[in-house]
């Protein structure tokens, strides 16, 4: 990306994630914009990073040739509707990092036949350890899949999908699964402190042993169970432990809760697209 201009449409927090893994990357804040209804953040933004802002968002299309869709799906069309003429001017690739609006609601709010390609960040990305889906319609290019990889493989993994209802189970699996691993993290803490601890050791011990396993499955050659096994000594502790959890069948429940996630997540895109 030696070249080509960015612009994002919203200036929150995981426009400012993108920025600063790109700026890390050595991307020139020259060649980037945002854009925004709320000055403040705008200044914000651009005092921290250098790069060009402004309210006027037909300014900022007219010299993109990516424009990040960065708002709250619920604002999206009338963004859309908003930037329509300009776009369809200057016909960039388009990213959208909303959940749930499918790429043909987005070229029908547009109006137009646009390159579009939607991507599922999650949250980890505000630290550059982020994991995104990639879904690209039939108007990307090759060119536009590499532009959309370096935006987001600044804050992480990158990994593209065959099938645009895939990125319904993106947002079940990996969009969602931050504030699961929280909320199991929330509970070990909970449950040591129960056993004696102190709030601050129980969430060190907590945090860390969330860090190190996570780590530890990144760098092995080992699959999950595998690394399960070998720290699962016959009749010791975590074997004890672990068959509490077969007991109360881990495994249904995750699969009901990423069903749900899924199901909402259908359920949204339905909505968007019937708005």
């Amino acid at each position: 990306m030696k070249n080509e201009t960015i612009t994002f449409i919203g200036a929150g927090n995981m426009t400012a994630a993108l920025i600063g893994g790109m700026l890390a990357e050595g991307l020139s804040a020259k060649q980037i914009w945002a854009t925004d209804i709320d000055q403040n953040k705008l200044d914000a933004l651009a005092a921290h990073s250098g790069i060009n802002v402004t309210t006027e968002s037909d300014k900022a299309i007219a010299v993109a040739e990516v424009v990040v869709l960065s708002v709250k799906p619920q604002v999206m069309q009338s963004v859309c509707e908003t930037i329509a003429d300009a776009v369809k001017v200057k016909s960039p690739l388009m990213v959208s990092i909303a959940a749930g609006i499918q790429t043909t609601t987005l070229n029908q709010w547009l109006g137009a036949s646009l390159p579009i390609i939607r991507a599922m960040p999650n949250t980890p990305a505000l630290i550059r350890a982020g994991a995104t889906g990639l879904y690209a319609n039939a108007f990307v290019t090759e060119h536009h899949k590499g532009l959309a990889e370096n935006i987001l493989r600044a804050v992480g993994i990158v990994l593209w999908l065959q099938e645009e209802k895939q990125m319904d189970y993106v947002t079940a699996l990996s969009g969602s699964g931050p504030a699961y691993f929280f909320r199991i993290m929330e509970a070990m803490e909970q449950a040591g402190e129960s056993l004696g601890l102190s709030h601050e050791v129980a969430r060190l011990l907590t945090l860390q042993t969330a860090l190190g396993a996570a780590k530890l499955a990144m760098e092995s050659s080992n699959d999950l169970k595998t690394l399960r096994e070998k720290v699962t000594s016959p009749g010791g502790t975590t074997e004890q432990g672990l068959q509490q959890m077969d007991e109360h069948d881990i495994d249904e429940l995750f699969k009901a809760t990423l069903e749900a996630a899924n199901k909402r997540s259908q359920e949204l895109a339905k909505q968007f697209g019937e708005s």
